[in-house]
């Protein structure tokens, strides 16, 4: 009898390591797994939710808008551009007798658009309401301008807006790497452009 006892028991401890090693397989199988999920690795071009914002007013006025902090500024003679890494900024304001429609952008902006974009591809054509009123926003495919060190262009998502109030069309344009998720901070950004008296 104590021989069987003595076979059961290294049966029984024989079953209970082997599932001691199988748990501890499938936890460090799953603990890699997770530590190799792309969510914890933002693509390129997104701007992450704890960017800050601020407000930037040109010197000579007629418009507010929030920019992500910390960006490089350009001075336009029609604006400014505000930049980082692969995502950038542009407003600029020019007279305008009427405001924008569909129709008219496509018919006048499109062409001119295209004809100064490497590798351009148009996407939609649509209007948005934003607190500054109601906007036509272009969306299209660009080619971007070559590295300065490599060379290499890549493939971008532009969003563009044109506002307009008594008299002067602004444009914003939003700039992002092909597929990259930045519909939060776009939103910011256009939500909170104010015409200014």
């Amino acid at each position: 009898m104590s021989a069987r006892r003595g076979i059961v028991a290294a049966v029984t401890l024989a079953v209970a390591l082997g599932a001691g090693l199988a748990a501890c397989g499938g936890s460090s199988g799953s603990s890699s797994s997770q530590g190799s999920e792309p969510a914890d690795v933002s693509p390129p071009g997104d701007i992450p939710d704890s960017q800050a914002f601020v407000a930037y007013t040109p010197s000579g006025g007629g418009y507010s808008i929030d920019v992500p902090e910390g960006w490089a500024r350009t001075d336009l003679a029609t604006g400014a551009s505000f930049t980082d890494k692969l995502n950038s900024i542009r407003v600029e304001t020019a007279p305008a007798p009427t405001a924008p429609t569909t129709a008219s952008v496509r018919a006048d902006e499109i062409p001119k658009i295209q004809a100064t974009t490497d590798g351009f591809g148009l996407g939609t054509i649509s209007t948005v309401s934003r607190p500054a009123g109601d906007a036509v926003l272009v969306k299209y495919r660009a080619g971007s301008a070559p590295d300065a060190v490599t060379g290499k262009r890549i493939t971008q998502d532009v969003e563009h807006y044109e506002l307009w109030n008594n008299g002067t069309l602004a444009t914003i344009t939003l700039t992002s790497p092909k597929g990259a998720d930045n519909v939060d901070p776009w939103r910011t950004v256009t939500t909170s452009f104010r015409w200014l008296p």
